[in-house]
C-alpha cells in the first residue's frame, strides 16, 4: 500500500511539473519581447547581410510589437560582431544576423576564434540563401564549363581565380570548384568584390565567382560570360545559365546565406516565436520581392533545421579548407 501511494505521489508530482512547464512556455513566449531588441550585424552598413537584417528588423518590429534595431559591429572578418552575439544575455533581446563567414571561420581560424561556433550560439532560423555564378571575361576562349576545366587541367596554376578576399564565400566557392574538378589555379584575393569585378571585366583575371545580381547586368550586356550557377537549381535572373550539377559537378554548391542566431541558452518558447515570426517575415510579399531583387531565395526554417544546416556547413567548409590547404594571414 505504501509503495502504491508513493508511486502515485511521484506520478502526481511528475504530471504537475510537466503541466507547469507546458503552461509556463506559452506565458514566456507571450511576454516576449518586453523591450527593444538589438539585431547585431557583424559588418559595416550597406552590405547584403546588413540589408537582409534591416528588412527583417522592419518586419519583426511590426509583428512582435517592439523595435528591432540593427547594430553594426564590423571588423575582424566578422569575428568582432559575432563575439558580441555570443556574449549577449540569452533572453532574446540581443540577436544577430550572420552570413557564410560564420560557418567558414571555424575551419580558417580554429582556436583563434574567441568563441565556439558549435556551442556558444542558439540557431533560430536560416533566413535566405543565394547561389553564386562563375564568370569569365567576354574575351575569354571558354564557351562552357567543360572547356574551362580542360584548359585549367592542361595548364596547372596558370589560370587566375579572383575573389573578394581570403575566406569569403566566393573564395570558398572557387576552392570547392577546384577540388571537385581536380585542377589548380593561382588565387588572387582582393579587398572586396568591387575591385575583383573590375579586373575580371578588364580580362586581368581569368575567372571568379560572384553574386548573381552583381554579375547579371554584366552578363546581359555581354561584358562577362556566365558558365555555371552553384547548386542544382537555375537562377531566375540568369535562367539560361546551367547549374554546376548539370555541368557534372554537383558537389559545387557554395552559396551565400543569412541566418538569425542568438547566444546559447535562448529559451525554447522564444526560439519558437522568433523562428515563426522570421518565417512570416521572409515569406511576406514585400520582403520576398525585395530579396528576389537582391538574388536571395527566402528560406525561413525552424531552429532544428537551422542547427542542422549550419553545423553541416561548418563540417563541409572545414573539409574544403583542410583539403585545399587554405591559409589566412
Amino acid at each position: 500500500m505504501t509503495i502504491t501511494l508513493r508511486r502515485r505521489s511521484l506520478l502526481g508530482a511528475t504530471l504537475t511539473a510537466t503541466l507547469t512547464a507546458a503552461l509556463a512556455a506559452p506565458a514566456l513566449a507571450q511576454g516576449y519581447p518586453s523591450r527593444p531588441v538589438r539585431l547585431i550585424v557583424p559588418y559595416p552598413p550597406g552590405g547584403a547581410t546588413d540589408i537582409t537584417a534591416r528588412l527583417l528588423a522592419q518586419e519583426l518590429s511590426s509583428s512582435l510589437g517592439q523595435p528591432f534595431a540593427v547594430e553594426n559591429r564590423g571588423g575582424g572578418a566578422s569575428v568582432t560582431g559575432t563575439q558580441a552575439i555570443a556574449a549577449a544575455t540569452p533572453d532574446g533581446h540581443a540577436l544577430g544576423v550572420i552570413d557564410t563567414a560564420f560557418v567558414v571561420n571555424p575551419g580558417l581560424l580554429g582556436s583563434r576564434l574567441p568563441y565556439d561556433t558549435r556551442r556558444d550560439f542558439s540557431f533560430v532560423s536560416v533566413l535566405v540563401r543565394s547561389p553564386l555564378v562563375l564568370v569569365v571575361p567576354a574575351s575569354a576562349p571558354w564557351q562552357d564549363l567543360a572547356a574551362l576545366v580542360r584548359d585549367a587541367r592542361a595548364k596547372p596554376n596558370e589560370l587566375t581565380f579572383g575573389s573578394a578576399g581570403n575566406g569569403t564565400a566566393v573564395h570558398m566557392a572557387g576552392e570547392q570548384f577546384r577540388l571537385a574538378a581536380d585542377f589548380s589555379f593561382l588565387h588572387v584575393p582582393y579587398r572586396g568584390g568591387g575591385p575583383m569585378i573590375t579586373d575580371v571585366l578588364a580580362g586581368r583575371v581569368h575567372m571568379a565567382f560572384g553574386t548573381i545580381p552583381a554579375m547579371a547586368e554584366h552578363v546581359r550586356a555581354g561584358r562577362l560570360r556566365a558558365l555555371a550557377i552553384t547548386g542544382d537549381t537555375r537562377a531566375s535572373l540568369l535562367p539560361e545559365v546551367p547549374t554546376m550539377a548539370e555541368a557534372g559537378f554537383p558537389a559545387v554548391d557554395a552559396a551565400l546565406l543569412n541566418a538569425l542566431i542568438g547566444p546559447a541558452g535562448l529559451p525554447e518558447p522564444v526560439l519558437a516565436q522568433l523562428a515563426a515570426a522570421s518565417r512570416r517575415a521572409v515569406t511576406s510579399p514585400a520582403m520576398t520581392a525585395r530579396l528576389t531583387q537582391l538574388g536571395f531565395e527566402p528560406v525561413g526554417g525552424t531552429p532544428a533545421e537551422a542547427a542542422a544546416l549550419l553545423l553541416a556547413q561548418i563540417t563541409q567548409w572545414d573539409r574544403v579548407i583542410r583539403d585545399g590547404d587554405i591559409k589566412v594571414d
